[in-house]
C-alpha cells in the first residue's frame, strides 16, 4: 500500500476558507485512489481554550511546559475540537474519515523530553516510534484516519509532542512514498529569503547547522530529516497553493529528497 501523510499546521487550521481549500484538494487526493493520513497539532487552539480556562501558556525553547492542568487542555482540544472538526469537514467533503489520537493502538509513542536548561517541561514527549496497525486497518477499510499528535509512553502516560515529528513518524511507519507539511509559509527560505525549491539531506543538515532556520521550521527540518533518513524518499513543505496539491507534488514549495 502506498501511503501519504500529511500534516496539516499554522494558520490552515485556524482560517477555516483556506482550511476548506486545503481539504477539498486533499479529499481530490484520495478519490483518485491514494491512501492519505492526515496529521494535526492545533497550538492556537490550545492556547485559546487555555486562555479561557484562565490558565498562563508557558513555554521553554519552543516547546510547550505542559504541567497537569494543561495536559487536560490540550488533550481536549487536540483529541477532541480540533480532531472532530476535520472530521466533520471531511465528512462534508464527501469523505469516511475516522479521528484518532497518536495514543490509540500505540499509533504514536513517545518518551519523556528531559529537561533544557534544567527546565521541566512536564507532560511533554519526545516521539520515539509509532505502530502502524490501526492507521493500516482504516485504510484497507476505506477510511481516511484523522490523527492528533498526543502519545503515549510505555507506561500508559499521555504525553505532548509535536506534530510535525508525530507525522514523521508515521510516515516512517508506512514506508510512506511522501510526506507533505502543508502550512502557511511557502516553503524553506534561504538567507536571502527566497525558497528553496529542493534540498539533500546533507543541504537540510547544513541549513540547521548554520541556524539558516529558525523559529518553527527548525523541527519541522529535524523531522524531515527523521524522515529521510527513515526511507521517505520525498518530503515537500509549502502551502496548498505551492505545493501544487494535487496527484503527486512534483513542482513549487521546497522538496526533501534523500540523495
Amino acid at each position: 500500500m502506498n501511503v501519504t501523510v500529511i500534516k496539516l499546521g499554522g494558520s490552515l487550521l485556524e482560517d477555516a476558507g483556506r482550511r476548506q481549500a486545503a481539504l477539498t484538494k486533499i479529499v481530490a487526493r484520495w478519490n483518485a485512489g491514494e491512501s492519505i493520513v492526515l496529521v494535526h497539532g492545533g497550538g492556537k487552539h490550545i492556547d485559546a481554550a487555555l486562555a479561557a480556562a484562565g490558565i498562563p501558556k508557558r513555554t521553554h525553547a519552543g516547546l510547550r511546559i505542559t504541567d497537569d492542568a494543561t495536559l487536560q487542555i490540550v488533550v481536549s482540544v487536540l483529541g477532541g475540537s480540533v480532531n472532530k472538526m476535520l472530521v466533520s469537514e471531511l465528512t462534508k467533503l464527501g469523505v469516511r474519515a475516522a479521528g484518532i489520537s497518536g495514543c490509540d493502538g500505540g499509533t504514536l509513542f513517545a518518551e519523556h523530553h528531559s529537561p533544557i536548561d534544567g527546565v521541566e517541561l512536564g507532560h511533554v514527549g519526545r516521539v520515539t516510534g509509532s505502530n502502524r496497525m490501526l492507521v493500516r486497518m482504516m485504510l484497507t477499510c476505506g477510511t481516511l484516519p484523522v490523527v492528533s499528535s498526543l502519545a503515549m509512553n510505555a507506561h500508559g502516560a499521555l504525553l505532548n509532542v509535536n506534530a510535525d515529528s508525530a507525522a514523521s513518524a508515521i510516515a516512517v511507519a508506512h514506508n510512506a512514498k511522501e510526506l507533505l507539511f502543508l502550512t502557511d509559509v511557502a516553503g524553506l527560505l534561504d538567507k536571502d529569503g527566497s525558497v528553496v525549491p529542493e534540498l539533500n539531506a546533507g543541504g537540510v543538515e547544513e541549513m540547521i547547522a548554520n541556524g539558516i532556520a529558525t523559529g518553527g521550521m527548525r523541527p519541522k527540518l529535524e523531522s524531515a530529516l527523521a524522515a529521510l533518513r527513515g526511507g521517505v524518499a520525498q518530503i515537500t513543505i509549502g502551502t496548498p497553493a505551492t505545493a501544487q496539491l494535487r496527484d503527486r507534488v512534483t513542482e513549487g514549495g521546497t522538496t526533501l529528497v534523500a540523495a
